[in-house]
């Protein structure tokens, strides 16, 4: 060994049986929400039921396994009671910590269970210094999960700064935007991802046959067009090919999923406490797979080995990745 410290890698599951499926494959953490819109993946057939949850976290618990609640939208004005509940329960059940953007909530959670860890959601969108250290003197949340819009070089300034831990998005779906500050979807659906935890609903997308062409489409807006034989990607309006004069493209990133895994000493170097994988609408082969190819990786690092390279590719959006705001080339 070479004495580097381990990473933790925190997993997703959507469901009672994904989360045992992460914590076979070599989770440290795992996160997940209960089945309302208390979290920010609210979609049929996904989540917990509250007996689900305290069943859930008492077997992580006995594997040494922790469990962290996402209660990460954002309360309605006047029905905070559902959210309230989410915080009041995810306690009851022995969860070690809750992942919160909300000001109001993470009041209500400091001053209602101090004991237990705060950790402030990517829906927050906190990007520096400042705001982290708004929430840590004024909420004691003990870590950060970074928004997706940062560099490497950005986040070793960052935590030059700070007085608490961050977390950092390794692998799954990419989100180009400034999470809990985007509204086009809500435009586009009439479903907020911010307050119902829905971006681009599935009840929302159709795709229709133009000839030689595929259109995929969210509401009543065209996302994307492309030949029969291009495999059409899921329409996200961030995500979709605009038309402005003579450019026809995406102004971010094609639709392609994030592996920053090659990334994974320069984020240890940046003073990243945990790495993220994104996907709790993912079914369990994909969880299984992505847990033990990053598990392999850190624990590589950690002894002083090289990290695979291509170990994910397999599981990427048409099999074609980025490495995002990480590197930023397109700023």
């Amino acid at each position: 060994m070479t004495g580097r410290s381990r990473l933790e890698l925190v997993c997703p599951a959507g469901t009672p049986a994904g989360l045992r499926t992460a914590i076979t494959a070599g989770a440290d953490t795992i996160y997940c929400g209960f089945r309302d819109e208390t979290n920010a993946r609210n979609f049929p057939g996904l989540n917990f039921s509250r007996a689900e949850m305290e069943e859930s976290i008492a077997y992580a618990h006995e594997r040494e396994t922790k469990v962290f609640v996402a209660v990460n939208t954002f309360p309605r004005a006047g029905e905070e009671q559902l959210w309230h509940h989410a915080i009041d329960d995810s306690a009851a059940f022995g969860a070690d910590a809750l992942i919160l953007a909300d000001l109001g909530l993470l009041d209500y959670a400091a001053s209602r269970h101090p004991q237990l860890r705060r950790h402030l959601s990517v829906q927050a969108a906190a990007a520096n210094a400042d705001a982290i250290d708004f929430y840590t003197s004024n909420f004691g949340v003990r870590r950060v999960v970074l928004p997706r819009i940062l560099t490497v070089a950005e986040i070793a300034a960052i935590n030059r700064e700070i007085d608490c831990e961050t977390e950092a998005f390794i692998f799954g779906s990419l989100c180009v935007m400034a999470e809990g500050r985007c509204s086009l979807s809500s435009y586009v659906t009439g479903i907020s991802p911010n307050l119902g935890g829905v971006c681009s609903p599935g009840s929302h997308v159709a795709y229709h046959e133009d000839g030689d062409e595929l259109t995929s489409i969210l509401g009543e807006f065209t996302m994307h067009r492309v030949g029969r034989s291009v495999p059409a990607p899921y329409p996200t309006v961030c995500k979709g090919s605009f038309t402005a004069g003579s450019f026809k493209g995406h102004v971010f990133e094609d639709p392609t999923s994030l592996d920053a895994s090659t990334l994974i000493p320069q984020l240890a170097a940046a003073g990243v406490t945990s790495l993220k994988v994104e996907g709790r609408q993912r079914g369990r082969a994909y969880v299984s797979a992505a847990v033990r190819s990053l598990r392999r990786m850190i624990d590589d690092y950690a002894a002083g080995l090289p990290i695979n390279a291509n170990a994910l590719t397999h599981l990427s959006e048409g099999q074609s990745t980025t490495q995002g705001a990480y590197r930023k080339t397109w700023r």
